[in-house]
């Protein structure tokens, strides 16, 4: 039996659907919402055969690993996260890059030789990074209307994968990982006008409309900081509101709270600024349940009482760094 694990964004999702576009096989498929990463103890040890892990933080699935490779299940494992130290074994195949200027589905793309780069391109502008997946669709000699076309996709896609739980998505990762495997270039998604684009498309401007009168609760000269409730909509929305804060102001960091469902603790996103992308995950790592990668992390659970140590370590990482970028 073959397991595909994979993080439930865009850009686990756009390079899973590369790899079984171009190698089509039978497996089982684990995902979830965005924040849910440590996927791989998932994996039946006893049935498995083969296992792809995708867009996850080795790192944060270390124990999981070494008991595959020591039972002797081969693993192919692609990643930009933090990655740990990464075991030596035959029956390891790793391609760990933790350049904050690539992602998953950047790495897969590579991997194949562009053999799906329009999916690579969507899965890039869905994880934020807007200058390389520009750069691709240049290379692919995009139209301007085609390649706004994937940007839209890969932030529709990414947007469904933020939520507490599966039910507060629009699809389940899986199930709209299987939907977009029915189409080999998502560009065919333009003239239809029933597809899971058009779907998302519906769902993301209902919850975008609530989210636009929001105003920052802290800001200074190194960050803005936001608010949401314990909403649904408010889950739903907070990753692409991080991005799209982090697009406006290319200068500052942005970090955007949401209370959890418990009301002792807020989900926490954290974007470092566009034109220094680094230390995000050094941010967020400082506290118990945080992780992530240079350009974009997060905490699980930040309690109330440490919100403002949160802000103060935001606000001070980014003014010293910034200090030091000047000199």
């Amino acid at each position: 039996m073959h397991y595909d694990v994979f993080n439930g964004d865009a850009d686990g999702i756009c390079a899973l659907l590369q790899l079984r576009l171009s190698q089509p096989r039978e497996s089982t498929l684990i995902s979830g919402v965005k924040r849910d990463i440590q996927l791989l103890q998932q994996v039946d040890v006893e049935k498995a055969q083969s296992v792809t892990v995708l867009d996850i933080s080795m790192e944060k699935n270390q124990p999981a690993l070494a008991q595959l490779l020591a039972n002797d299940i081969a693993v192919f494992y692609c990643d930009h996260h933090r990655s740990g130290e990464v075991p030596e074994s035959k029956y390891l195949q790793a391609i760990i890059d933790l350049a904050p200027e690539t992602c998953t589905s950047l790495l897969i793309n590579q991997h194949l030789q562009g053999q799906f780069a329009h999916w690579a391109i969507a899965g890039a502008f869905g994880d934020n990074l807007f200058g390389p997946a520009q750069q691709l669709a240049n290379q692919c000699a995009l139209s301007h209307e085609q390649t706004e076309f994937l940007k839209e996709l890969g932030t529709l896609i990414n947007y469904n994968g933020y939520g507490a739980s599966l039910a507060d998505l629009t699809f389940e990762p899986t199930q709209l990982f299987e939907k977009l495997l029915s189409y080999s270039d998502p560009l065919s998604m333009m003239v239809l006008d029933d597809s899971p684009f058009t779907e998302l498309q519906a769902a993301y401007k209902q919850d975008s409309q609530l989210v636009g009168e929001l105003k920052p609760s802290f800001q200074d000269s190194a960050c803005r900081v936001y608010e949401l409730p314990c909403e649904a909509w408010a889950r739903r929305i907070s990753g692409v509101f991080g991005n799209q804060l982090a697009n406006q102001n290319a200068q500052l960091a942005h970090g955007v709270i949401t209370l959890n469902s418990s009301g002792n603790d807020y989900t926490v996103s954290v974007r470092a600024p566009l034109n220094n992308r680094i230390g995000a995950d050094d941010v967020c790592c400082q506290f118990a349940t945080g992780g992530g990668r240079k350009a974009a992390a997060g905490i699980n659970q930040l309690p109330k009482a440490e919100v403002s140590t949160f802000i103060d370590t935001l606000s001070n990482y980014y003014k010293h760094l910034g200090a030091n970028h000047v000199s």
